[in-house]
């Protein structure tokens, strides 16, 4: 009999079908359409006593275990009836049953599959008014349409509660035999709508191409609208002037290998570094109980929302919002990472396990990656009396893992350092999100990257849950503040001191950042002092200094992001409290179950088990050199030790001489010598 999988490892592809097949047979003789199919961690209060054996060496096999449970969401068509129901169960793997079962309210709708995206292009296909609409445009010979699928956004107030999908419309020059030609640079100003219920279009929006001095819906494009567009490739072989031939190879090398291991059950153990891994289609790579030199450190860390609304104010661009965890999942978009590609130096993969449209679990191979890297320098100082230096490289261990979204990539990475931080990073690049503008015309909410392309002005709100665990579950949430100081006799004589102001968060609630302060914030232990200098041991986070949703107070796209409105929010844990945005976000007109929601309770928060959520949003207004395909920008958590340790915790790192590096000494690097 196979061992009891770890609580938090990921579920396996033979527990996805025992969960599958327990659904099918509580449904007699209905149609099934399978979502999502994936592991529900246990209750905390639960799981914590599992994880304090399993910390103090007293794990045994005769230990309780929480049970698996395989959280299923899914349609199903009843015998009799042809209207499909969304529903969500709780299928506990070892008895084979359901533990718990829900209706899904019509208020809500479920997040979108690939196959429903497959069945929106072959509906666009078979369109005689969307075939219309394209005949009424003079393409370039040679070209083809492509369809490409997107969330529908907020429903208008006009719109019935039904499930609709949208798609942008480009054109690819097919005449250059090439399947990876990039179709960007022809945008056609259409979107076509279906109902996902009829599987019919059941209108085409029409696009305003016009710019600043234009009416917001005027349709001003040519029959030939794409007459003044022209090619942007990126792939190496469609590339006009070819690549750089002075690039030579920069190799990464472990000769004796990696310094970290990885087991069977996602464990990885780096240094003093001790935690797990897993990966689920909502949120991609998340980790949980982390550990620093046998001292808890974190719960749980993960990605828990993005949103992406456009700023283009004509209509129906308000519509163009899409929250790419909750809408569809991250999980399903993850990348197939190559070595040697994506990460450098020695890798480990771990795999991810999704469901097809029949329930049955599939492999997601390489989804995400495990690698040390070096960042330059940790820790050095000299000696100025002896000359003597030491030096000591900041090493890190990289999580990684990267999803591509219809035009954009996101490359999501947890960075672990030899001092006891940590480091949350999302990079954005792939490709902008464009439409047809027509020519020698320029529009304020967007920026004109390539003939006839216009790259709309939007924003992409992260979101990071920080479940923290320092020495313990009981933490209290404090910012503080550097504060300046007046001169004062008794106090501050020469006006060179300022106050370091520490204010507690006793309830649940959002906050923002104050830069001109210098507010951070610190999750502590009051009930753990640090015997160097009598303060609670705890974390620093610094969140990344960023503006916040821009849409308008009570618009769709703001009612829609509740969450992206403060840059921290601080509730209560609460099991399955998980999503920034709620559960269900797909076509929603407001955020429901969100952290917005969340600190409504009004909450304890003082010496309780709390929650940290930072939100960080890349505004991008477009460059040209964005196109076409933008460098990566790159945003930063860093969560730092605070009075946790009693001296700086990489004093012990080696600081041996790297014998691989050497100098620089030849004629075509050294242009020095070539000037002589």
């Amino acid at each position: 009999m196979a061992p009891t999988p770890h609580p938090l490892m990921t579920l396996t592809i033979d527990e996805t079908n025992i969960a599958r097949d327990v659904i099918i047979k509580s449904h007699p003789g209905a149609s099934i359409y399978f979502r999502i199919n994936s592991l529900l961690e246990p209750a905390k209060a639960e799981l914590t006593k599992f994880l304090d054996a399993e910390h103090s060496g007293r794990l045994t096999s005769s230990t309780p275990r929480p049970a698996r449970l395989a959280e299923v969401k899914y349609d199903a068509i009843e015998s009799g009836s042809k209207v499909p129901v969304y529903q969500e169960a709780w299928v506990d793997i070892g008895q084979r049953k359901v533990v718990k079962h829900e209706l899904i309210s019509t208020e809500f709708q479920a997040s979108l599959t690939f196959p429903e995206f497959e069945t929106f292009v072959e509906v666009c296909g078979k369109s005689s008014l969307f075939r219309k609409k394209i005949e009424e445009f003079k393409l370039p010979p040679g070209f083809e349409v492509v369809i490409e699928p997107w969330p529908y956004g907020g429903l208008d107030p006009a719109d019935e509660n039904r499930r609709f999908f949208q798609g942008l419309i480009f054109a690819a020059d097919a005449s250059k035999k090439n399947k990876d030609v990039n179709f960007y640079p022809y945008p056609l100003p259409l979107i076509p709508i279906m109902d996902w219920a009829k599987k019919e279009i059941v209108r085409i929006d029409e696009l305003a191409t016009g710019g600043n001095n234009d009416p917001l819906n005027s349709k001003t494009h040519a029959v030939g609208v794409l007459d003044h567009c022209q090619s942007a490739d990126y792939v190496p072989e469609l590339l006009e002037g070819g690549l750089r031939k002075d690039l030579k190879p920069l190799n990464v090398t472990q000769p004796d290998g990696p310094s970290f291991t990885v087991s069977d059950d996602q464990l990885i153990e780096w240094q003093k570094w001790r935690f797990r891994v897993s990966f689920n289609p909502r949120e991609g790579a998340v980790i949980h109980d982390v550990q620093y030199d046998g001292r808890s450190v974190m719960y749980r860390l993960s990605f828990s929302e993005m949103t992406v609304p456009y700023a283009d104010p004509r209509p129906p661009f308000h519509r163009k919002q899409a929250f790419d965890f909750g809408d569809g999942g991250l999980g399903h978009c993850a990348n197939n990472l190559q070595l040697g590609c994506d990460c450098l130096g020695v890798i480990k993969y771990l795999d991810g396990v999704i469901v097809n449209s029949d329930g049955k679990g599939e492999k997601a191979p390489n989804v995400i990656c495990i690698h040390e890297q070096d960042n330059g320098i940790n820790w050095k100082h000299t000696n100025w009396r002896t000359g003597r230096a030491v030096v000591t490289r900041r090493r890190e261990l990289v999580v990684q893992f990267i999803i591509t979204l219809a035009n954009y990539e996101y490359v999501f990475a947890y960075k672990f350092d030899q001092a006891g931080g940590i480091v949350v990073e999302a990079r954005a690049t792939g490709i902008v999100s464009v439409v047809n503008i027509d020519a020698g015309k320029t529009a304020d909410w967007g920026n004109v990257v390539g003939p006839g392309v216009l790259a709309q002005n939007h924003q992409h709100s992260f979101c990071v849950r920080i479940d923290p665990a320092i020495d313990g579950h009981k933490n209290t949430v404090v910012y503080e503040e550097s504060l300046p100081m007046q001169i004062d006799p008794a106090t501050n004589p020469n006006g060179n001191r300022y106050e370091v102001r520490k204010t507690k968060i006793s309830t649940s609630k959002g906050l923002d950042l104050d830069p001109l302060n210098g507010r951070v914030f610190k999750v502590q232990n009051l009930d753990k002092t640090n015997p160097i200098s009598g303060k609670p041991v705890g974390y620093k986070i610094v969140p990344p200094v960023t503006q916040k949703l821009l849409a308008a107070p009570n618009s769709v796209q703001s009612n829609r992001a509740m969450f992206a409105q403060q840059h921290v929010w601080v509730t209560k844990y609460q099991d399955q409290e998980l999503y920034a945005a709620g559960k269900y976000t797909l076509q929603s007109r407001r955020e429901v179950g969100g952290v917005a929601d969340a600190v409504k309770r009004n909450d304890n928060t003082v010496q309780d088990d709390v929650v940290f959520w930072n939100v960080f949003t890349l505004t991008h207004n477009p460059r040209v050199e964005d196109w076409p395909v933008m460098p990566v920008e790159i945003q930063q958590i860093n969560i730092l030790p605070a009075d946790f340790f009693t001296c700086n915790p990489s004093i012990d790192v080696p600081s041996s001489k790297n014998q691989a590096s050497q100098l620089a000494d030849c004629e075509s690097c050294d242009k020095t010598k070539s000037r002589l």
